[in-house]
């Protein structure tokens, strides 16, 4: 016996494979959302983590500008010692140059030689006075030189004299006198015993 299907399967295999469809579909987005959810929550996460590290790293910034701030005015503190200190340095040097420039005279004027006068400015050092010769005058230019507290000899005028009938020669010569280390300074302390004889010694010539 023949069964024949007066059913609409073709009408019902088409809503199976539509409600087949839907679900898969519905499966595909809830899986989307779920990838979607996670990422948003996997960058959220990072991008919380990111703001907290740079308000850490704000706040880190604003110690090490204080920081900076801080050692800026410690070296300008330290700059403003060290200007004082040299200061200080070169006033100890220089206080004692007078003293040296006597002793010195005295040691470098070859005999034959008689200083009239000596003029001190600074560092800078005029003499004038009287030579049997004018090698004398070199023989006094080459012991500046060689003296370790007197340099550059530069002789400016040397001319003839006639002082008490006697033939002399008149010269005007200009020197230096060598700026001391402090520990040079304190090194040459024996000199301000040797000072007063010097002063004497240039005072008698």
């Amino acid at each position: 016996m023949i069964r024949i299907n007066l059913l609409p399967w073709r009408e019902a295999r088409r809503k199976a494979h539509n409600l087949q469809f839907y679900i898969l579909m519905g499966m595909v987005a809830g899986l989307a959302a779920s990838i979607v959810l996670l990422v948003h929550g996997y960058y959220a996460a990072r991008i919380s983590t990111q703001t907290e590290r740079n308000h850490f790293l704000k706040q880190e910034n604003a110690k090490l500008d204080k920081e900076i701030a801080e050692i800026k005015k410690l070296k300008e503190e330290i700059q403003a010692l060290l200007s004082r200190k040299q200061v200080i340095e070169t006033l100890q040097a220089d206080r004692a140059q007078t003293v040296y420039l006597l002793e010195q005279l005295v040691r470098q004027t070859p005999d034959g030689v008689y200083l009239k006068s000596v003029t001190q400015k600074g560092l800078k050092v005029n003499l004038s006075g009287y030579a049997q010769s004018n090698s004398r005058v070199s023989t006094l230019m080459r012991n500046i030189e060689a003296s370790p507290y007197l340099e550059n000899p530069d002789l400016v005028e040397i001319k003839a004299a006639n002082v008490n009938s006697r033939r002399l020669s008149e010269f005007v010569m200009n020197l230096n006198i060598k700026r001391l280390r402090p520990e040079a300074n304190a090194a040459k302390g024996g000199a301000d015993n040797v000072a007063p004889r010097g002063a004497a010694a240039v005072a008698n010539k």
